[in-house]
């Protein structure tokens, strides 16, 4: 994928949670099954992991070269991406995964609009940020990810696009 690629892809899995999210009623946003995130922590989980993601994005190169080193394998598409993540959950079990929601706030109904609007302006600065990486360290620079290890920013940036489209799709079938 591309960069106009992975923004457009990106901005339509926001949109689409956003529009999941309009037409459901106050109450949704506190509701969960037993033992599980509200859909509102899901949103939550979302801005905790855009969060780091943005401000790495924002560091110079070398930083991430010194940091995390240079890329010494082919790139992986996105389909292949989303079936090493989904392999990656399968093979953990139940639990939080990510240590930047390992302690999930509660969220009121009344905090719905701060949160969404929150992820929105990440996603947005996100995408704005990736409109100006050069396609070259795209492919060659790293970052951690806490499940799948060390992923290209492409790779990374793919992933994102996917994570939200992934805590939707919860949404709608378990809630």
């Amino acid at each position: 994928m591309n960069k106009n690629q992975i923004t457009t892809l990106t901005k339509q899995n926001q949109k689409d949670l956003d529009d999941f999210l309009n037409v459901k009623n106050p109450d949704f946003w506190t509701t969960h099954p037993e033992g599980k995130w509200t859909a509102g922590q899901h949103v939550i989980h979302l801005v905790q992991s855009n969060k780091p993601l943005l401000r790495a994005l924002k560091l110079p190169s070398f930083v991430l070269k010194w940091r995390f080193g240079d890329c010494n394998r082919d790139p992986r598409s996105y389909d292949a991406v989303v079936q090493r993540y989904k392999e990656k959950l399968s093979s953990v079990g139940q639990g939080v995964l990510s240590p930047f929601s390992a302690k999930m706030p509660d969220s009121p109904a009344s905090d719905a609009q701060k949160w969404r609007k929150e992820l929105e302006k990440l996603t947005d600065q996100i995408n704005s940020t990736t409109t100006k990486l050069n396609d070259k360290n795209m492919d060659q620079l790293l970052l951690p990810h806490p499940l799948m290890g060390k992923m290209t920013l492409r790779e990374i940036l793919m992933w994102n696009a996917y994570h939200t489209e992934h805590h939707l799709q919860i949404l709608k079938e378990k809630y």
